[in-house]
Formats: structure tokens, C-alpha cells, sequence
């Protein structure tokens, strides 16, 4: 067998290929659909409308997809620069615990200061977090991938000693912290909804990652360290300060997702902030080709199963764990299709 490496394929078709892997998921789906025995039909009707039927259910989706972008975001722009970045779980949850913190203790300061106050808290304790894999890559080499990984435990570990601790709310035997203050929570924005500031903010962040991509010198670094870090180097490109910038930025994008879910959804911080939105977001980069505008769609889509699944659970019976299958799903259709579009494979007779 012999592979290698295709031509560049024209834009719509590269654009076409997410297309293509989310329709193949949604057909393989249904096999794990009608094993459960659920009516095909019924249950996809429901997983949409669930999801996208009502003002109410589509603002839903919305914010389930805020933290989605924000750790699809983070993921996408640290595997370009071939940070291999699989601990936006973790860092989530420093950004989460930085926000918390400020959140508790607010100072006395106008709504606004003590808003960016807690974002730039959560946005830096992620960055922080990230660093610490990208140093042990640039100074020792050591494997990016364990260290961002593990780091993840370490993390969730760490919460929990605060939540046992120094954060655990006076007088609960639960491990939660006490509230955060009026003042540094994220105000809502459309009434009878919990569509909030930091959808807002996801969707901000979407376009500073897409420009610092295309339109600045650290972007063309960051695309050239990706594509050959070899060649960078030779060409002038200090390569290590790259991959310890593309940590900080990609480590904070994914604390910004930890501050909205503390600051804009349960006001506490909880064991159980996150249900795999750091994890989740390595999908959502890849099925959107590490593209801002590509990522904030398919973090949309993962939302849409998200929500959609609660609603197809109640009406047809299938366990919500459906919606977890489905984005396994997406990301081996998603792998399969950059193999072939990227690569040519043939087999080879001896």
C-alpha cells in the first residue's frame, strides 16, 4: 500500500467535505438509533425540533454552543501551529476556578471593570495552564499530547481540593462554592432566555481568532511553524516563542469557556461545570477544518445534538447518550474524509 500526499483541492470542494461528513454521520446514526428502537423518523424530527423549534429551544442551543466555540476555538488554533492541545478541559476548569474566585470575592467596582476583571482572570489562568505542557515541549521535548492530557486530571483534582476546601460554600456538605456576586455575572440579553454576554463574546472571539490567522505576522508564524517547523526556524521564525504564544491564546479561549458556564449559567463552581466541552471541542476543530468560521458551525451542530437529544430521549425512548455516539461519529467520518481528500491511497501488488 502506498500513500501519499494529493494536490490541493479546489475551495468548494474543501468546503463541501464537512458538509458531507455531517450528512454520513446523521445516516450512519441511524443504525445505533434503531438498535435502541427508536422510530427513525420520529426521532430525528424530534432531535431537531427539540433543538431548533422554538425561540426558546434555538436560544438554548445557543448558549450550549458558547462553550462549545470558545474550546472548539482552542483546539483548532493550537493544532495549526501543531501545539497538539488536548487539555482545553482543564483549562477550561482553571479559567472556570479563576472566574469563581474573582466572582466570590467582586470588588466594589463598576458592572463593567468587574466583568472584564473576571474574564481576563479566567482568560489568563487558562493561558497559564496551557504554557506549562508548551514549555516541557520547547525546553525538554517532552510529548504534548500526555502532558495536555494528563494535565487534565491534575486540574480536575485540583478543583476538587478547592470545592472540599477554601472554596466549599460555608455550611454544604456539596461540593460547591458559595455564589457569585451579582455584580460579575453576565448580564442576559433577551429576555425570558438565558442567551447571555458570552455568546456574544464566543462569537467575538471567532473573529479575533480569524483575524490574528489571516490578516497578522504571528499568523503567517504560527501557519508556518505548523506546516514545517524546520523550515520556520531556518527562515528566521523563533519557533519556540510561537508555540508558547499559540498555548497562552489557545488556553485562555478555553478559560473563557469555563467563565461563561461559572458566570452566566450556575453562578457556583461545581464538580460537574463541564460535561466534556474541553473534549468535545477536539471534534468540533477537527470537523471544522481548524477554521474559526468552520468551528463556530460545527460547534452549532454539536449543540443542536446536545439539546436535540434531551427532546428525542423524552418522545421516542432512545437514551440521550445517543448524542455522545453521534460526535464519535462525526469525528472518525470527519478523520476518514481528510485521509482521502488529502492523501491518495493505492494498493500495491508485490
Amino acid at each position: 500500500m502506498i500513500v501519499s500526499k494529493r494536490a490541493p483541492l479546489p475551495g468548494w470542494i474543501q468546503l463541501l467535505v464537512p458538509v458531507g461528513a455531517v450528512l454520513a454521520t446523521l445516516v450512519l446514526s441511524a443504525i445505533p438509533i434503531l438498535i435502541a428502537g427508536g422510530d427513525l423518523w420520529l426521532s430525528y424530527v424530534s432531535l431537531f425540533r427539540g433543538a431548533l423549534g422554538t425561540r426558546y429551544n434555538f436560544l438554548e442551543t445557543c448558549v450550549k454552543a458558547a462553550p462549545l466555540t470558545f474550546t472548539g476555538l482552542a483546539v483548532a488554533f493550537a493544532f495549526r501551529a501543531k501545539f497538539w492541545n488536548i487539555g482545553a478541559e482543564g483549562q477550561l476548569l482553571a479559567g472556570a476556578i479563576a472566574a469563581a474566585w474573582v466572582g466570590i470575592y467582586a470588588p466594589p467596582l463598576p458592572k463593567a471593570v468587574v466583568l472584564l476583571l473576571v474574564c481576563a482572570a479566567g482568560f489568563l489562568a487558562g493561558g497559564a495552564w496551557a504554557t506549562i505542557p508548551a514549555l516541557l515541549k520547547t525546553k525538554y521535548r517532552v510529548d504534548d499530547v500526555v502532558t495536555t492530557l494528563l494535565l487534565n486530571y491534575v486540574m480536575w483534582h485540583l478543583m476538587g481540593y478547592l470545592l472540599f476546601g477554601p472554596l466549599q460554600m460555608p455550611g454544604s456538605s456539596w461540593p460547591r462554592s458559595p455564589a457569585v456576586a451579582e455584580i460579575a455575572r453576565f448580564p442576559v440579553l433577551l429576555i425570558r432566555s438565558r442567551f447571555h454576554l458570552g455568546i456574544v463574546l464566543a462569537l467575538v472571539a471567532v473573529l479575533v481568532v480569524w483575524f490574528v490567522n489571516s490578516k497578522t505576522v504571528f499568523g503567517y508564524q504560527s501557519r508556518a511553524v505548523g506546516v514545517n517547523p524546520r523550515a520556520a526556524a531556518f527562515g528566521g521564525i523563533d519557533v519556540n516563542a510561537v508555540v508558547m504564544k499559540t498555548a497562552l491564546l489557545s488556553g485562555g479561549l478555553a478559560g473563557l469557556a469555563g467563565v461563561g458556564e461559572v458566570v452566566a449559567i450556575h453562578f457556583h463552581l461545581l464538580m460537574d461545570i463541564s460535561p466534556g466541552f474541553g473534549y468535545s471541542g477536539i471534534v468540533i476543530a477537527m470537523l471544522g477544518r481548524l477554521h474559526p468560521v468552520g468551528t463556530v458551525l460545527s460547534a452549532f451542530f454539536f449543540s443542536v445534538i446536545i439539546v436535540g437529544a434531551q427532546s428525542m430521549s423524552r418522545l421516542t425512548g432512545v437514551p440521550t447518550y445517543i448524542a455522545e455516539v453521534i460526535q464519535g461519529m462525526a469525528l472518525i467520518v470527519m478523520l476518514i474524509a481528510l485521509l482521502l481528500t488529502e492523501y491518495r491511497v493505492k494498493a500495491v501488488r508485490d
